[in-house]
């Protein structure tokens, strides 16, 4: 077993735990064992990401983990929602015009769009079926990016990762629980 899958199997398996930790609404997000499994997973799915590159991987693996590295830390900061997600929705939209002129294909269109959903979902506010939705929607497109480029490891990640924010979403059930 190599470094690099190594580093993206930890990094995977602590953000698949984070995505299955029960999400609760909080008021400080670094007291929040969730976000704590997302930032450190999210930082060493970019070394694994970062190492991919250097062996001839996709740069769009490298862009998604800087992108959500940066929502983290919004995240961990507790900026408003109001804030961070125009911020994001902006830099995503960004790489959607970036991925449109080097077009090398709808699957980049797929990738940016789920890494917008993605970003933007980190940054929100814990406990909400906004954030979940759209963690699930990007995790979603990720795995179908990740699929169409043969990477497993991410594949995997954003395909456990999408299945346990629709199980969040699913058992968001009462009006305190459901506050979007």
């Amino acid at each position: 077993m190599d470094t690099t899958f190594l580093v993206g199997l930890v990094g995977s398996v602590i953000l698949v735990t984070g995505a299955a930790w029960p999400d609760r609404h909080i008021t400080i997000p670094v007291r929040s064992a969730k976000n704590w499994l997302f930032a450190v997973g999210a930082f060493l799915m970019l070394a694994f990401s970062f190492l991919g590159y250097r062996e001839g991987g996709s740069v769009f693996f490298v862009i998604l983990e800087i992108f959500i590295n940066f929502s983290s830390i919004l995240m961990m900061a507790n900026t408003p929602d109001r804030f961070d997600a125009p911020l994001l929705l902006g830099g995503a939209a960004i790489f959607v015009a970036w991925s449109l002129a080097l077009f090398e294909g709808y699957q980049t269109a797929v990738f940016v769009t789920g890494l917008a959903c993605i970003g933007v979902g980190y940054a929100m506010d814990g406990g909400t079926l906004r954030r979940n939705a759209s963690l699930m929607l990007g995790s979603f497109l990720v795995a179908v990016f990740s699929y169409l480029a043969a990477n497993w490891v991410f594949f995997w990640l954003n395909a456990f990762f999408a299945l346990f924010s629709l199980l969040q979403l699913r058992n968001m059930r009462t009006p305190a629980a459901a506050k979007a």
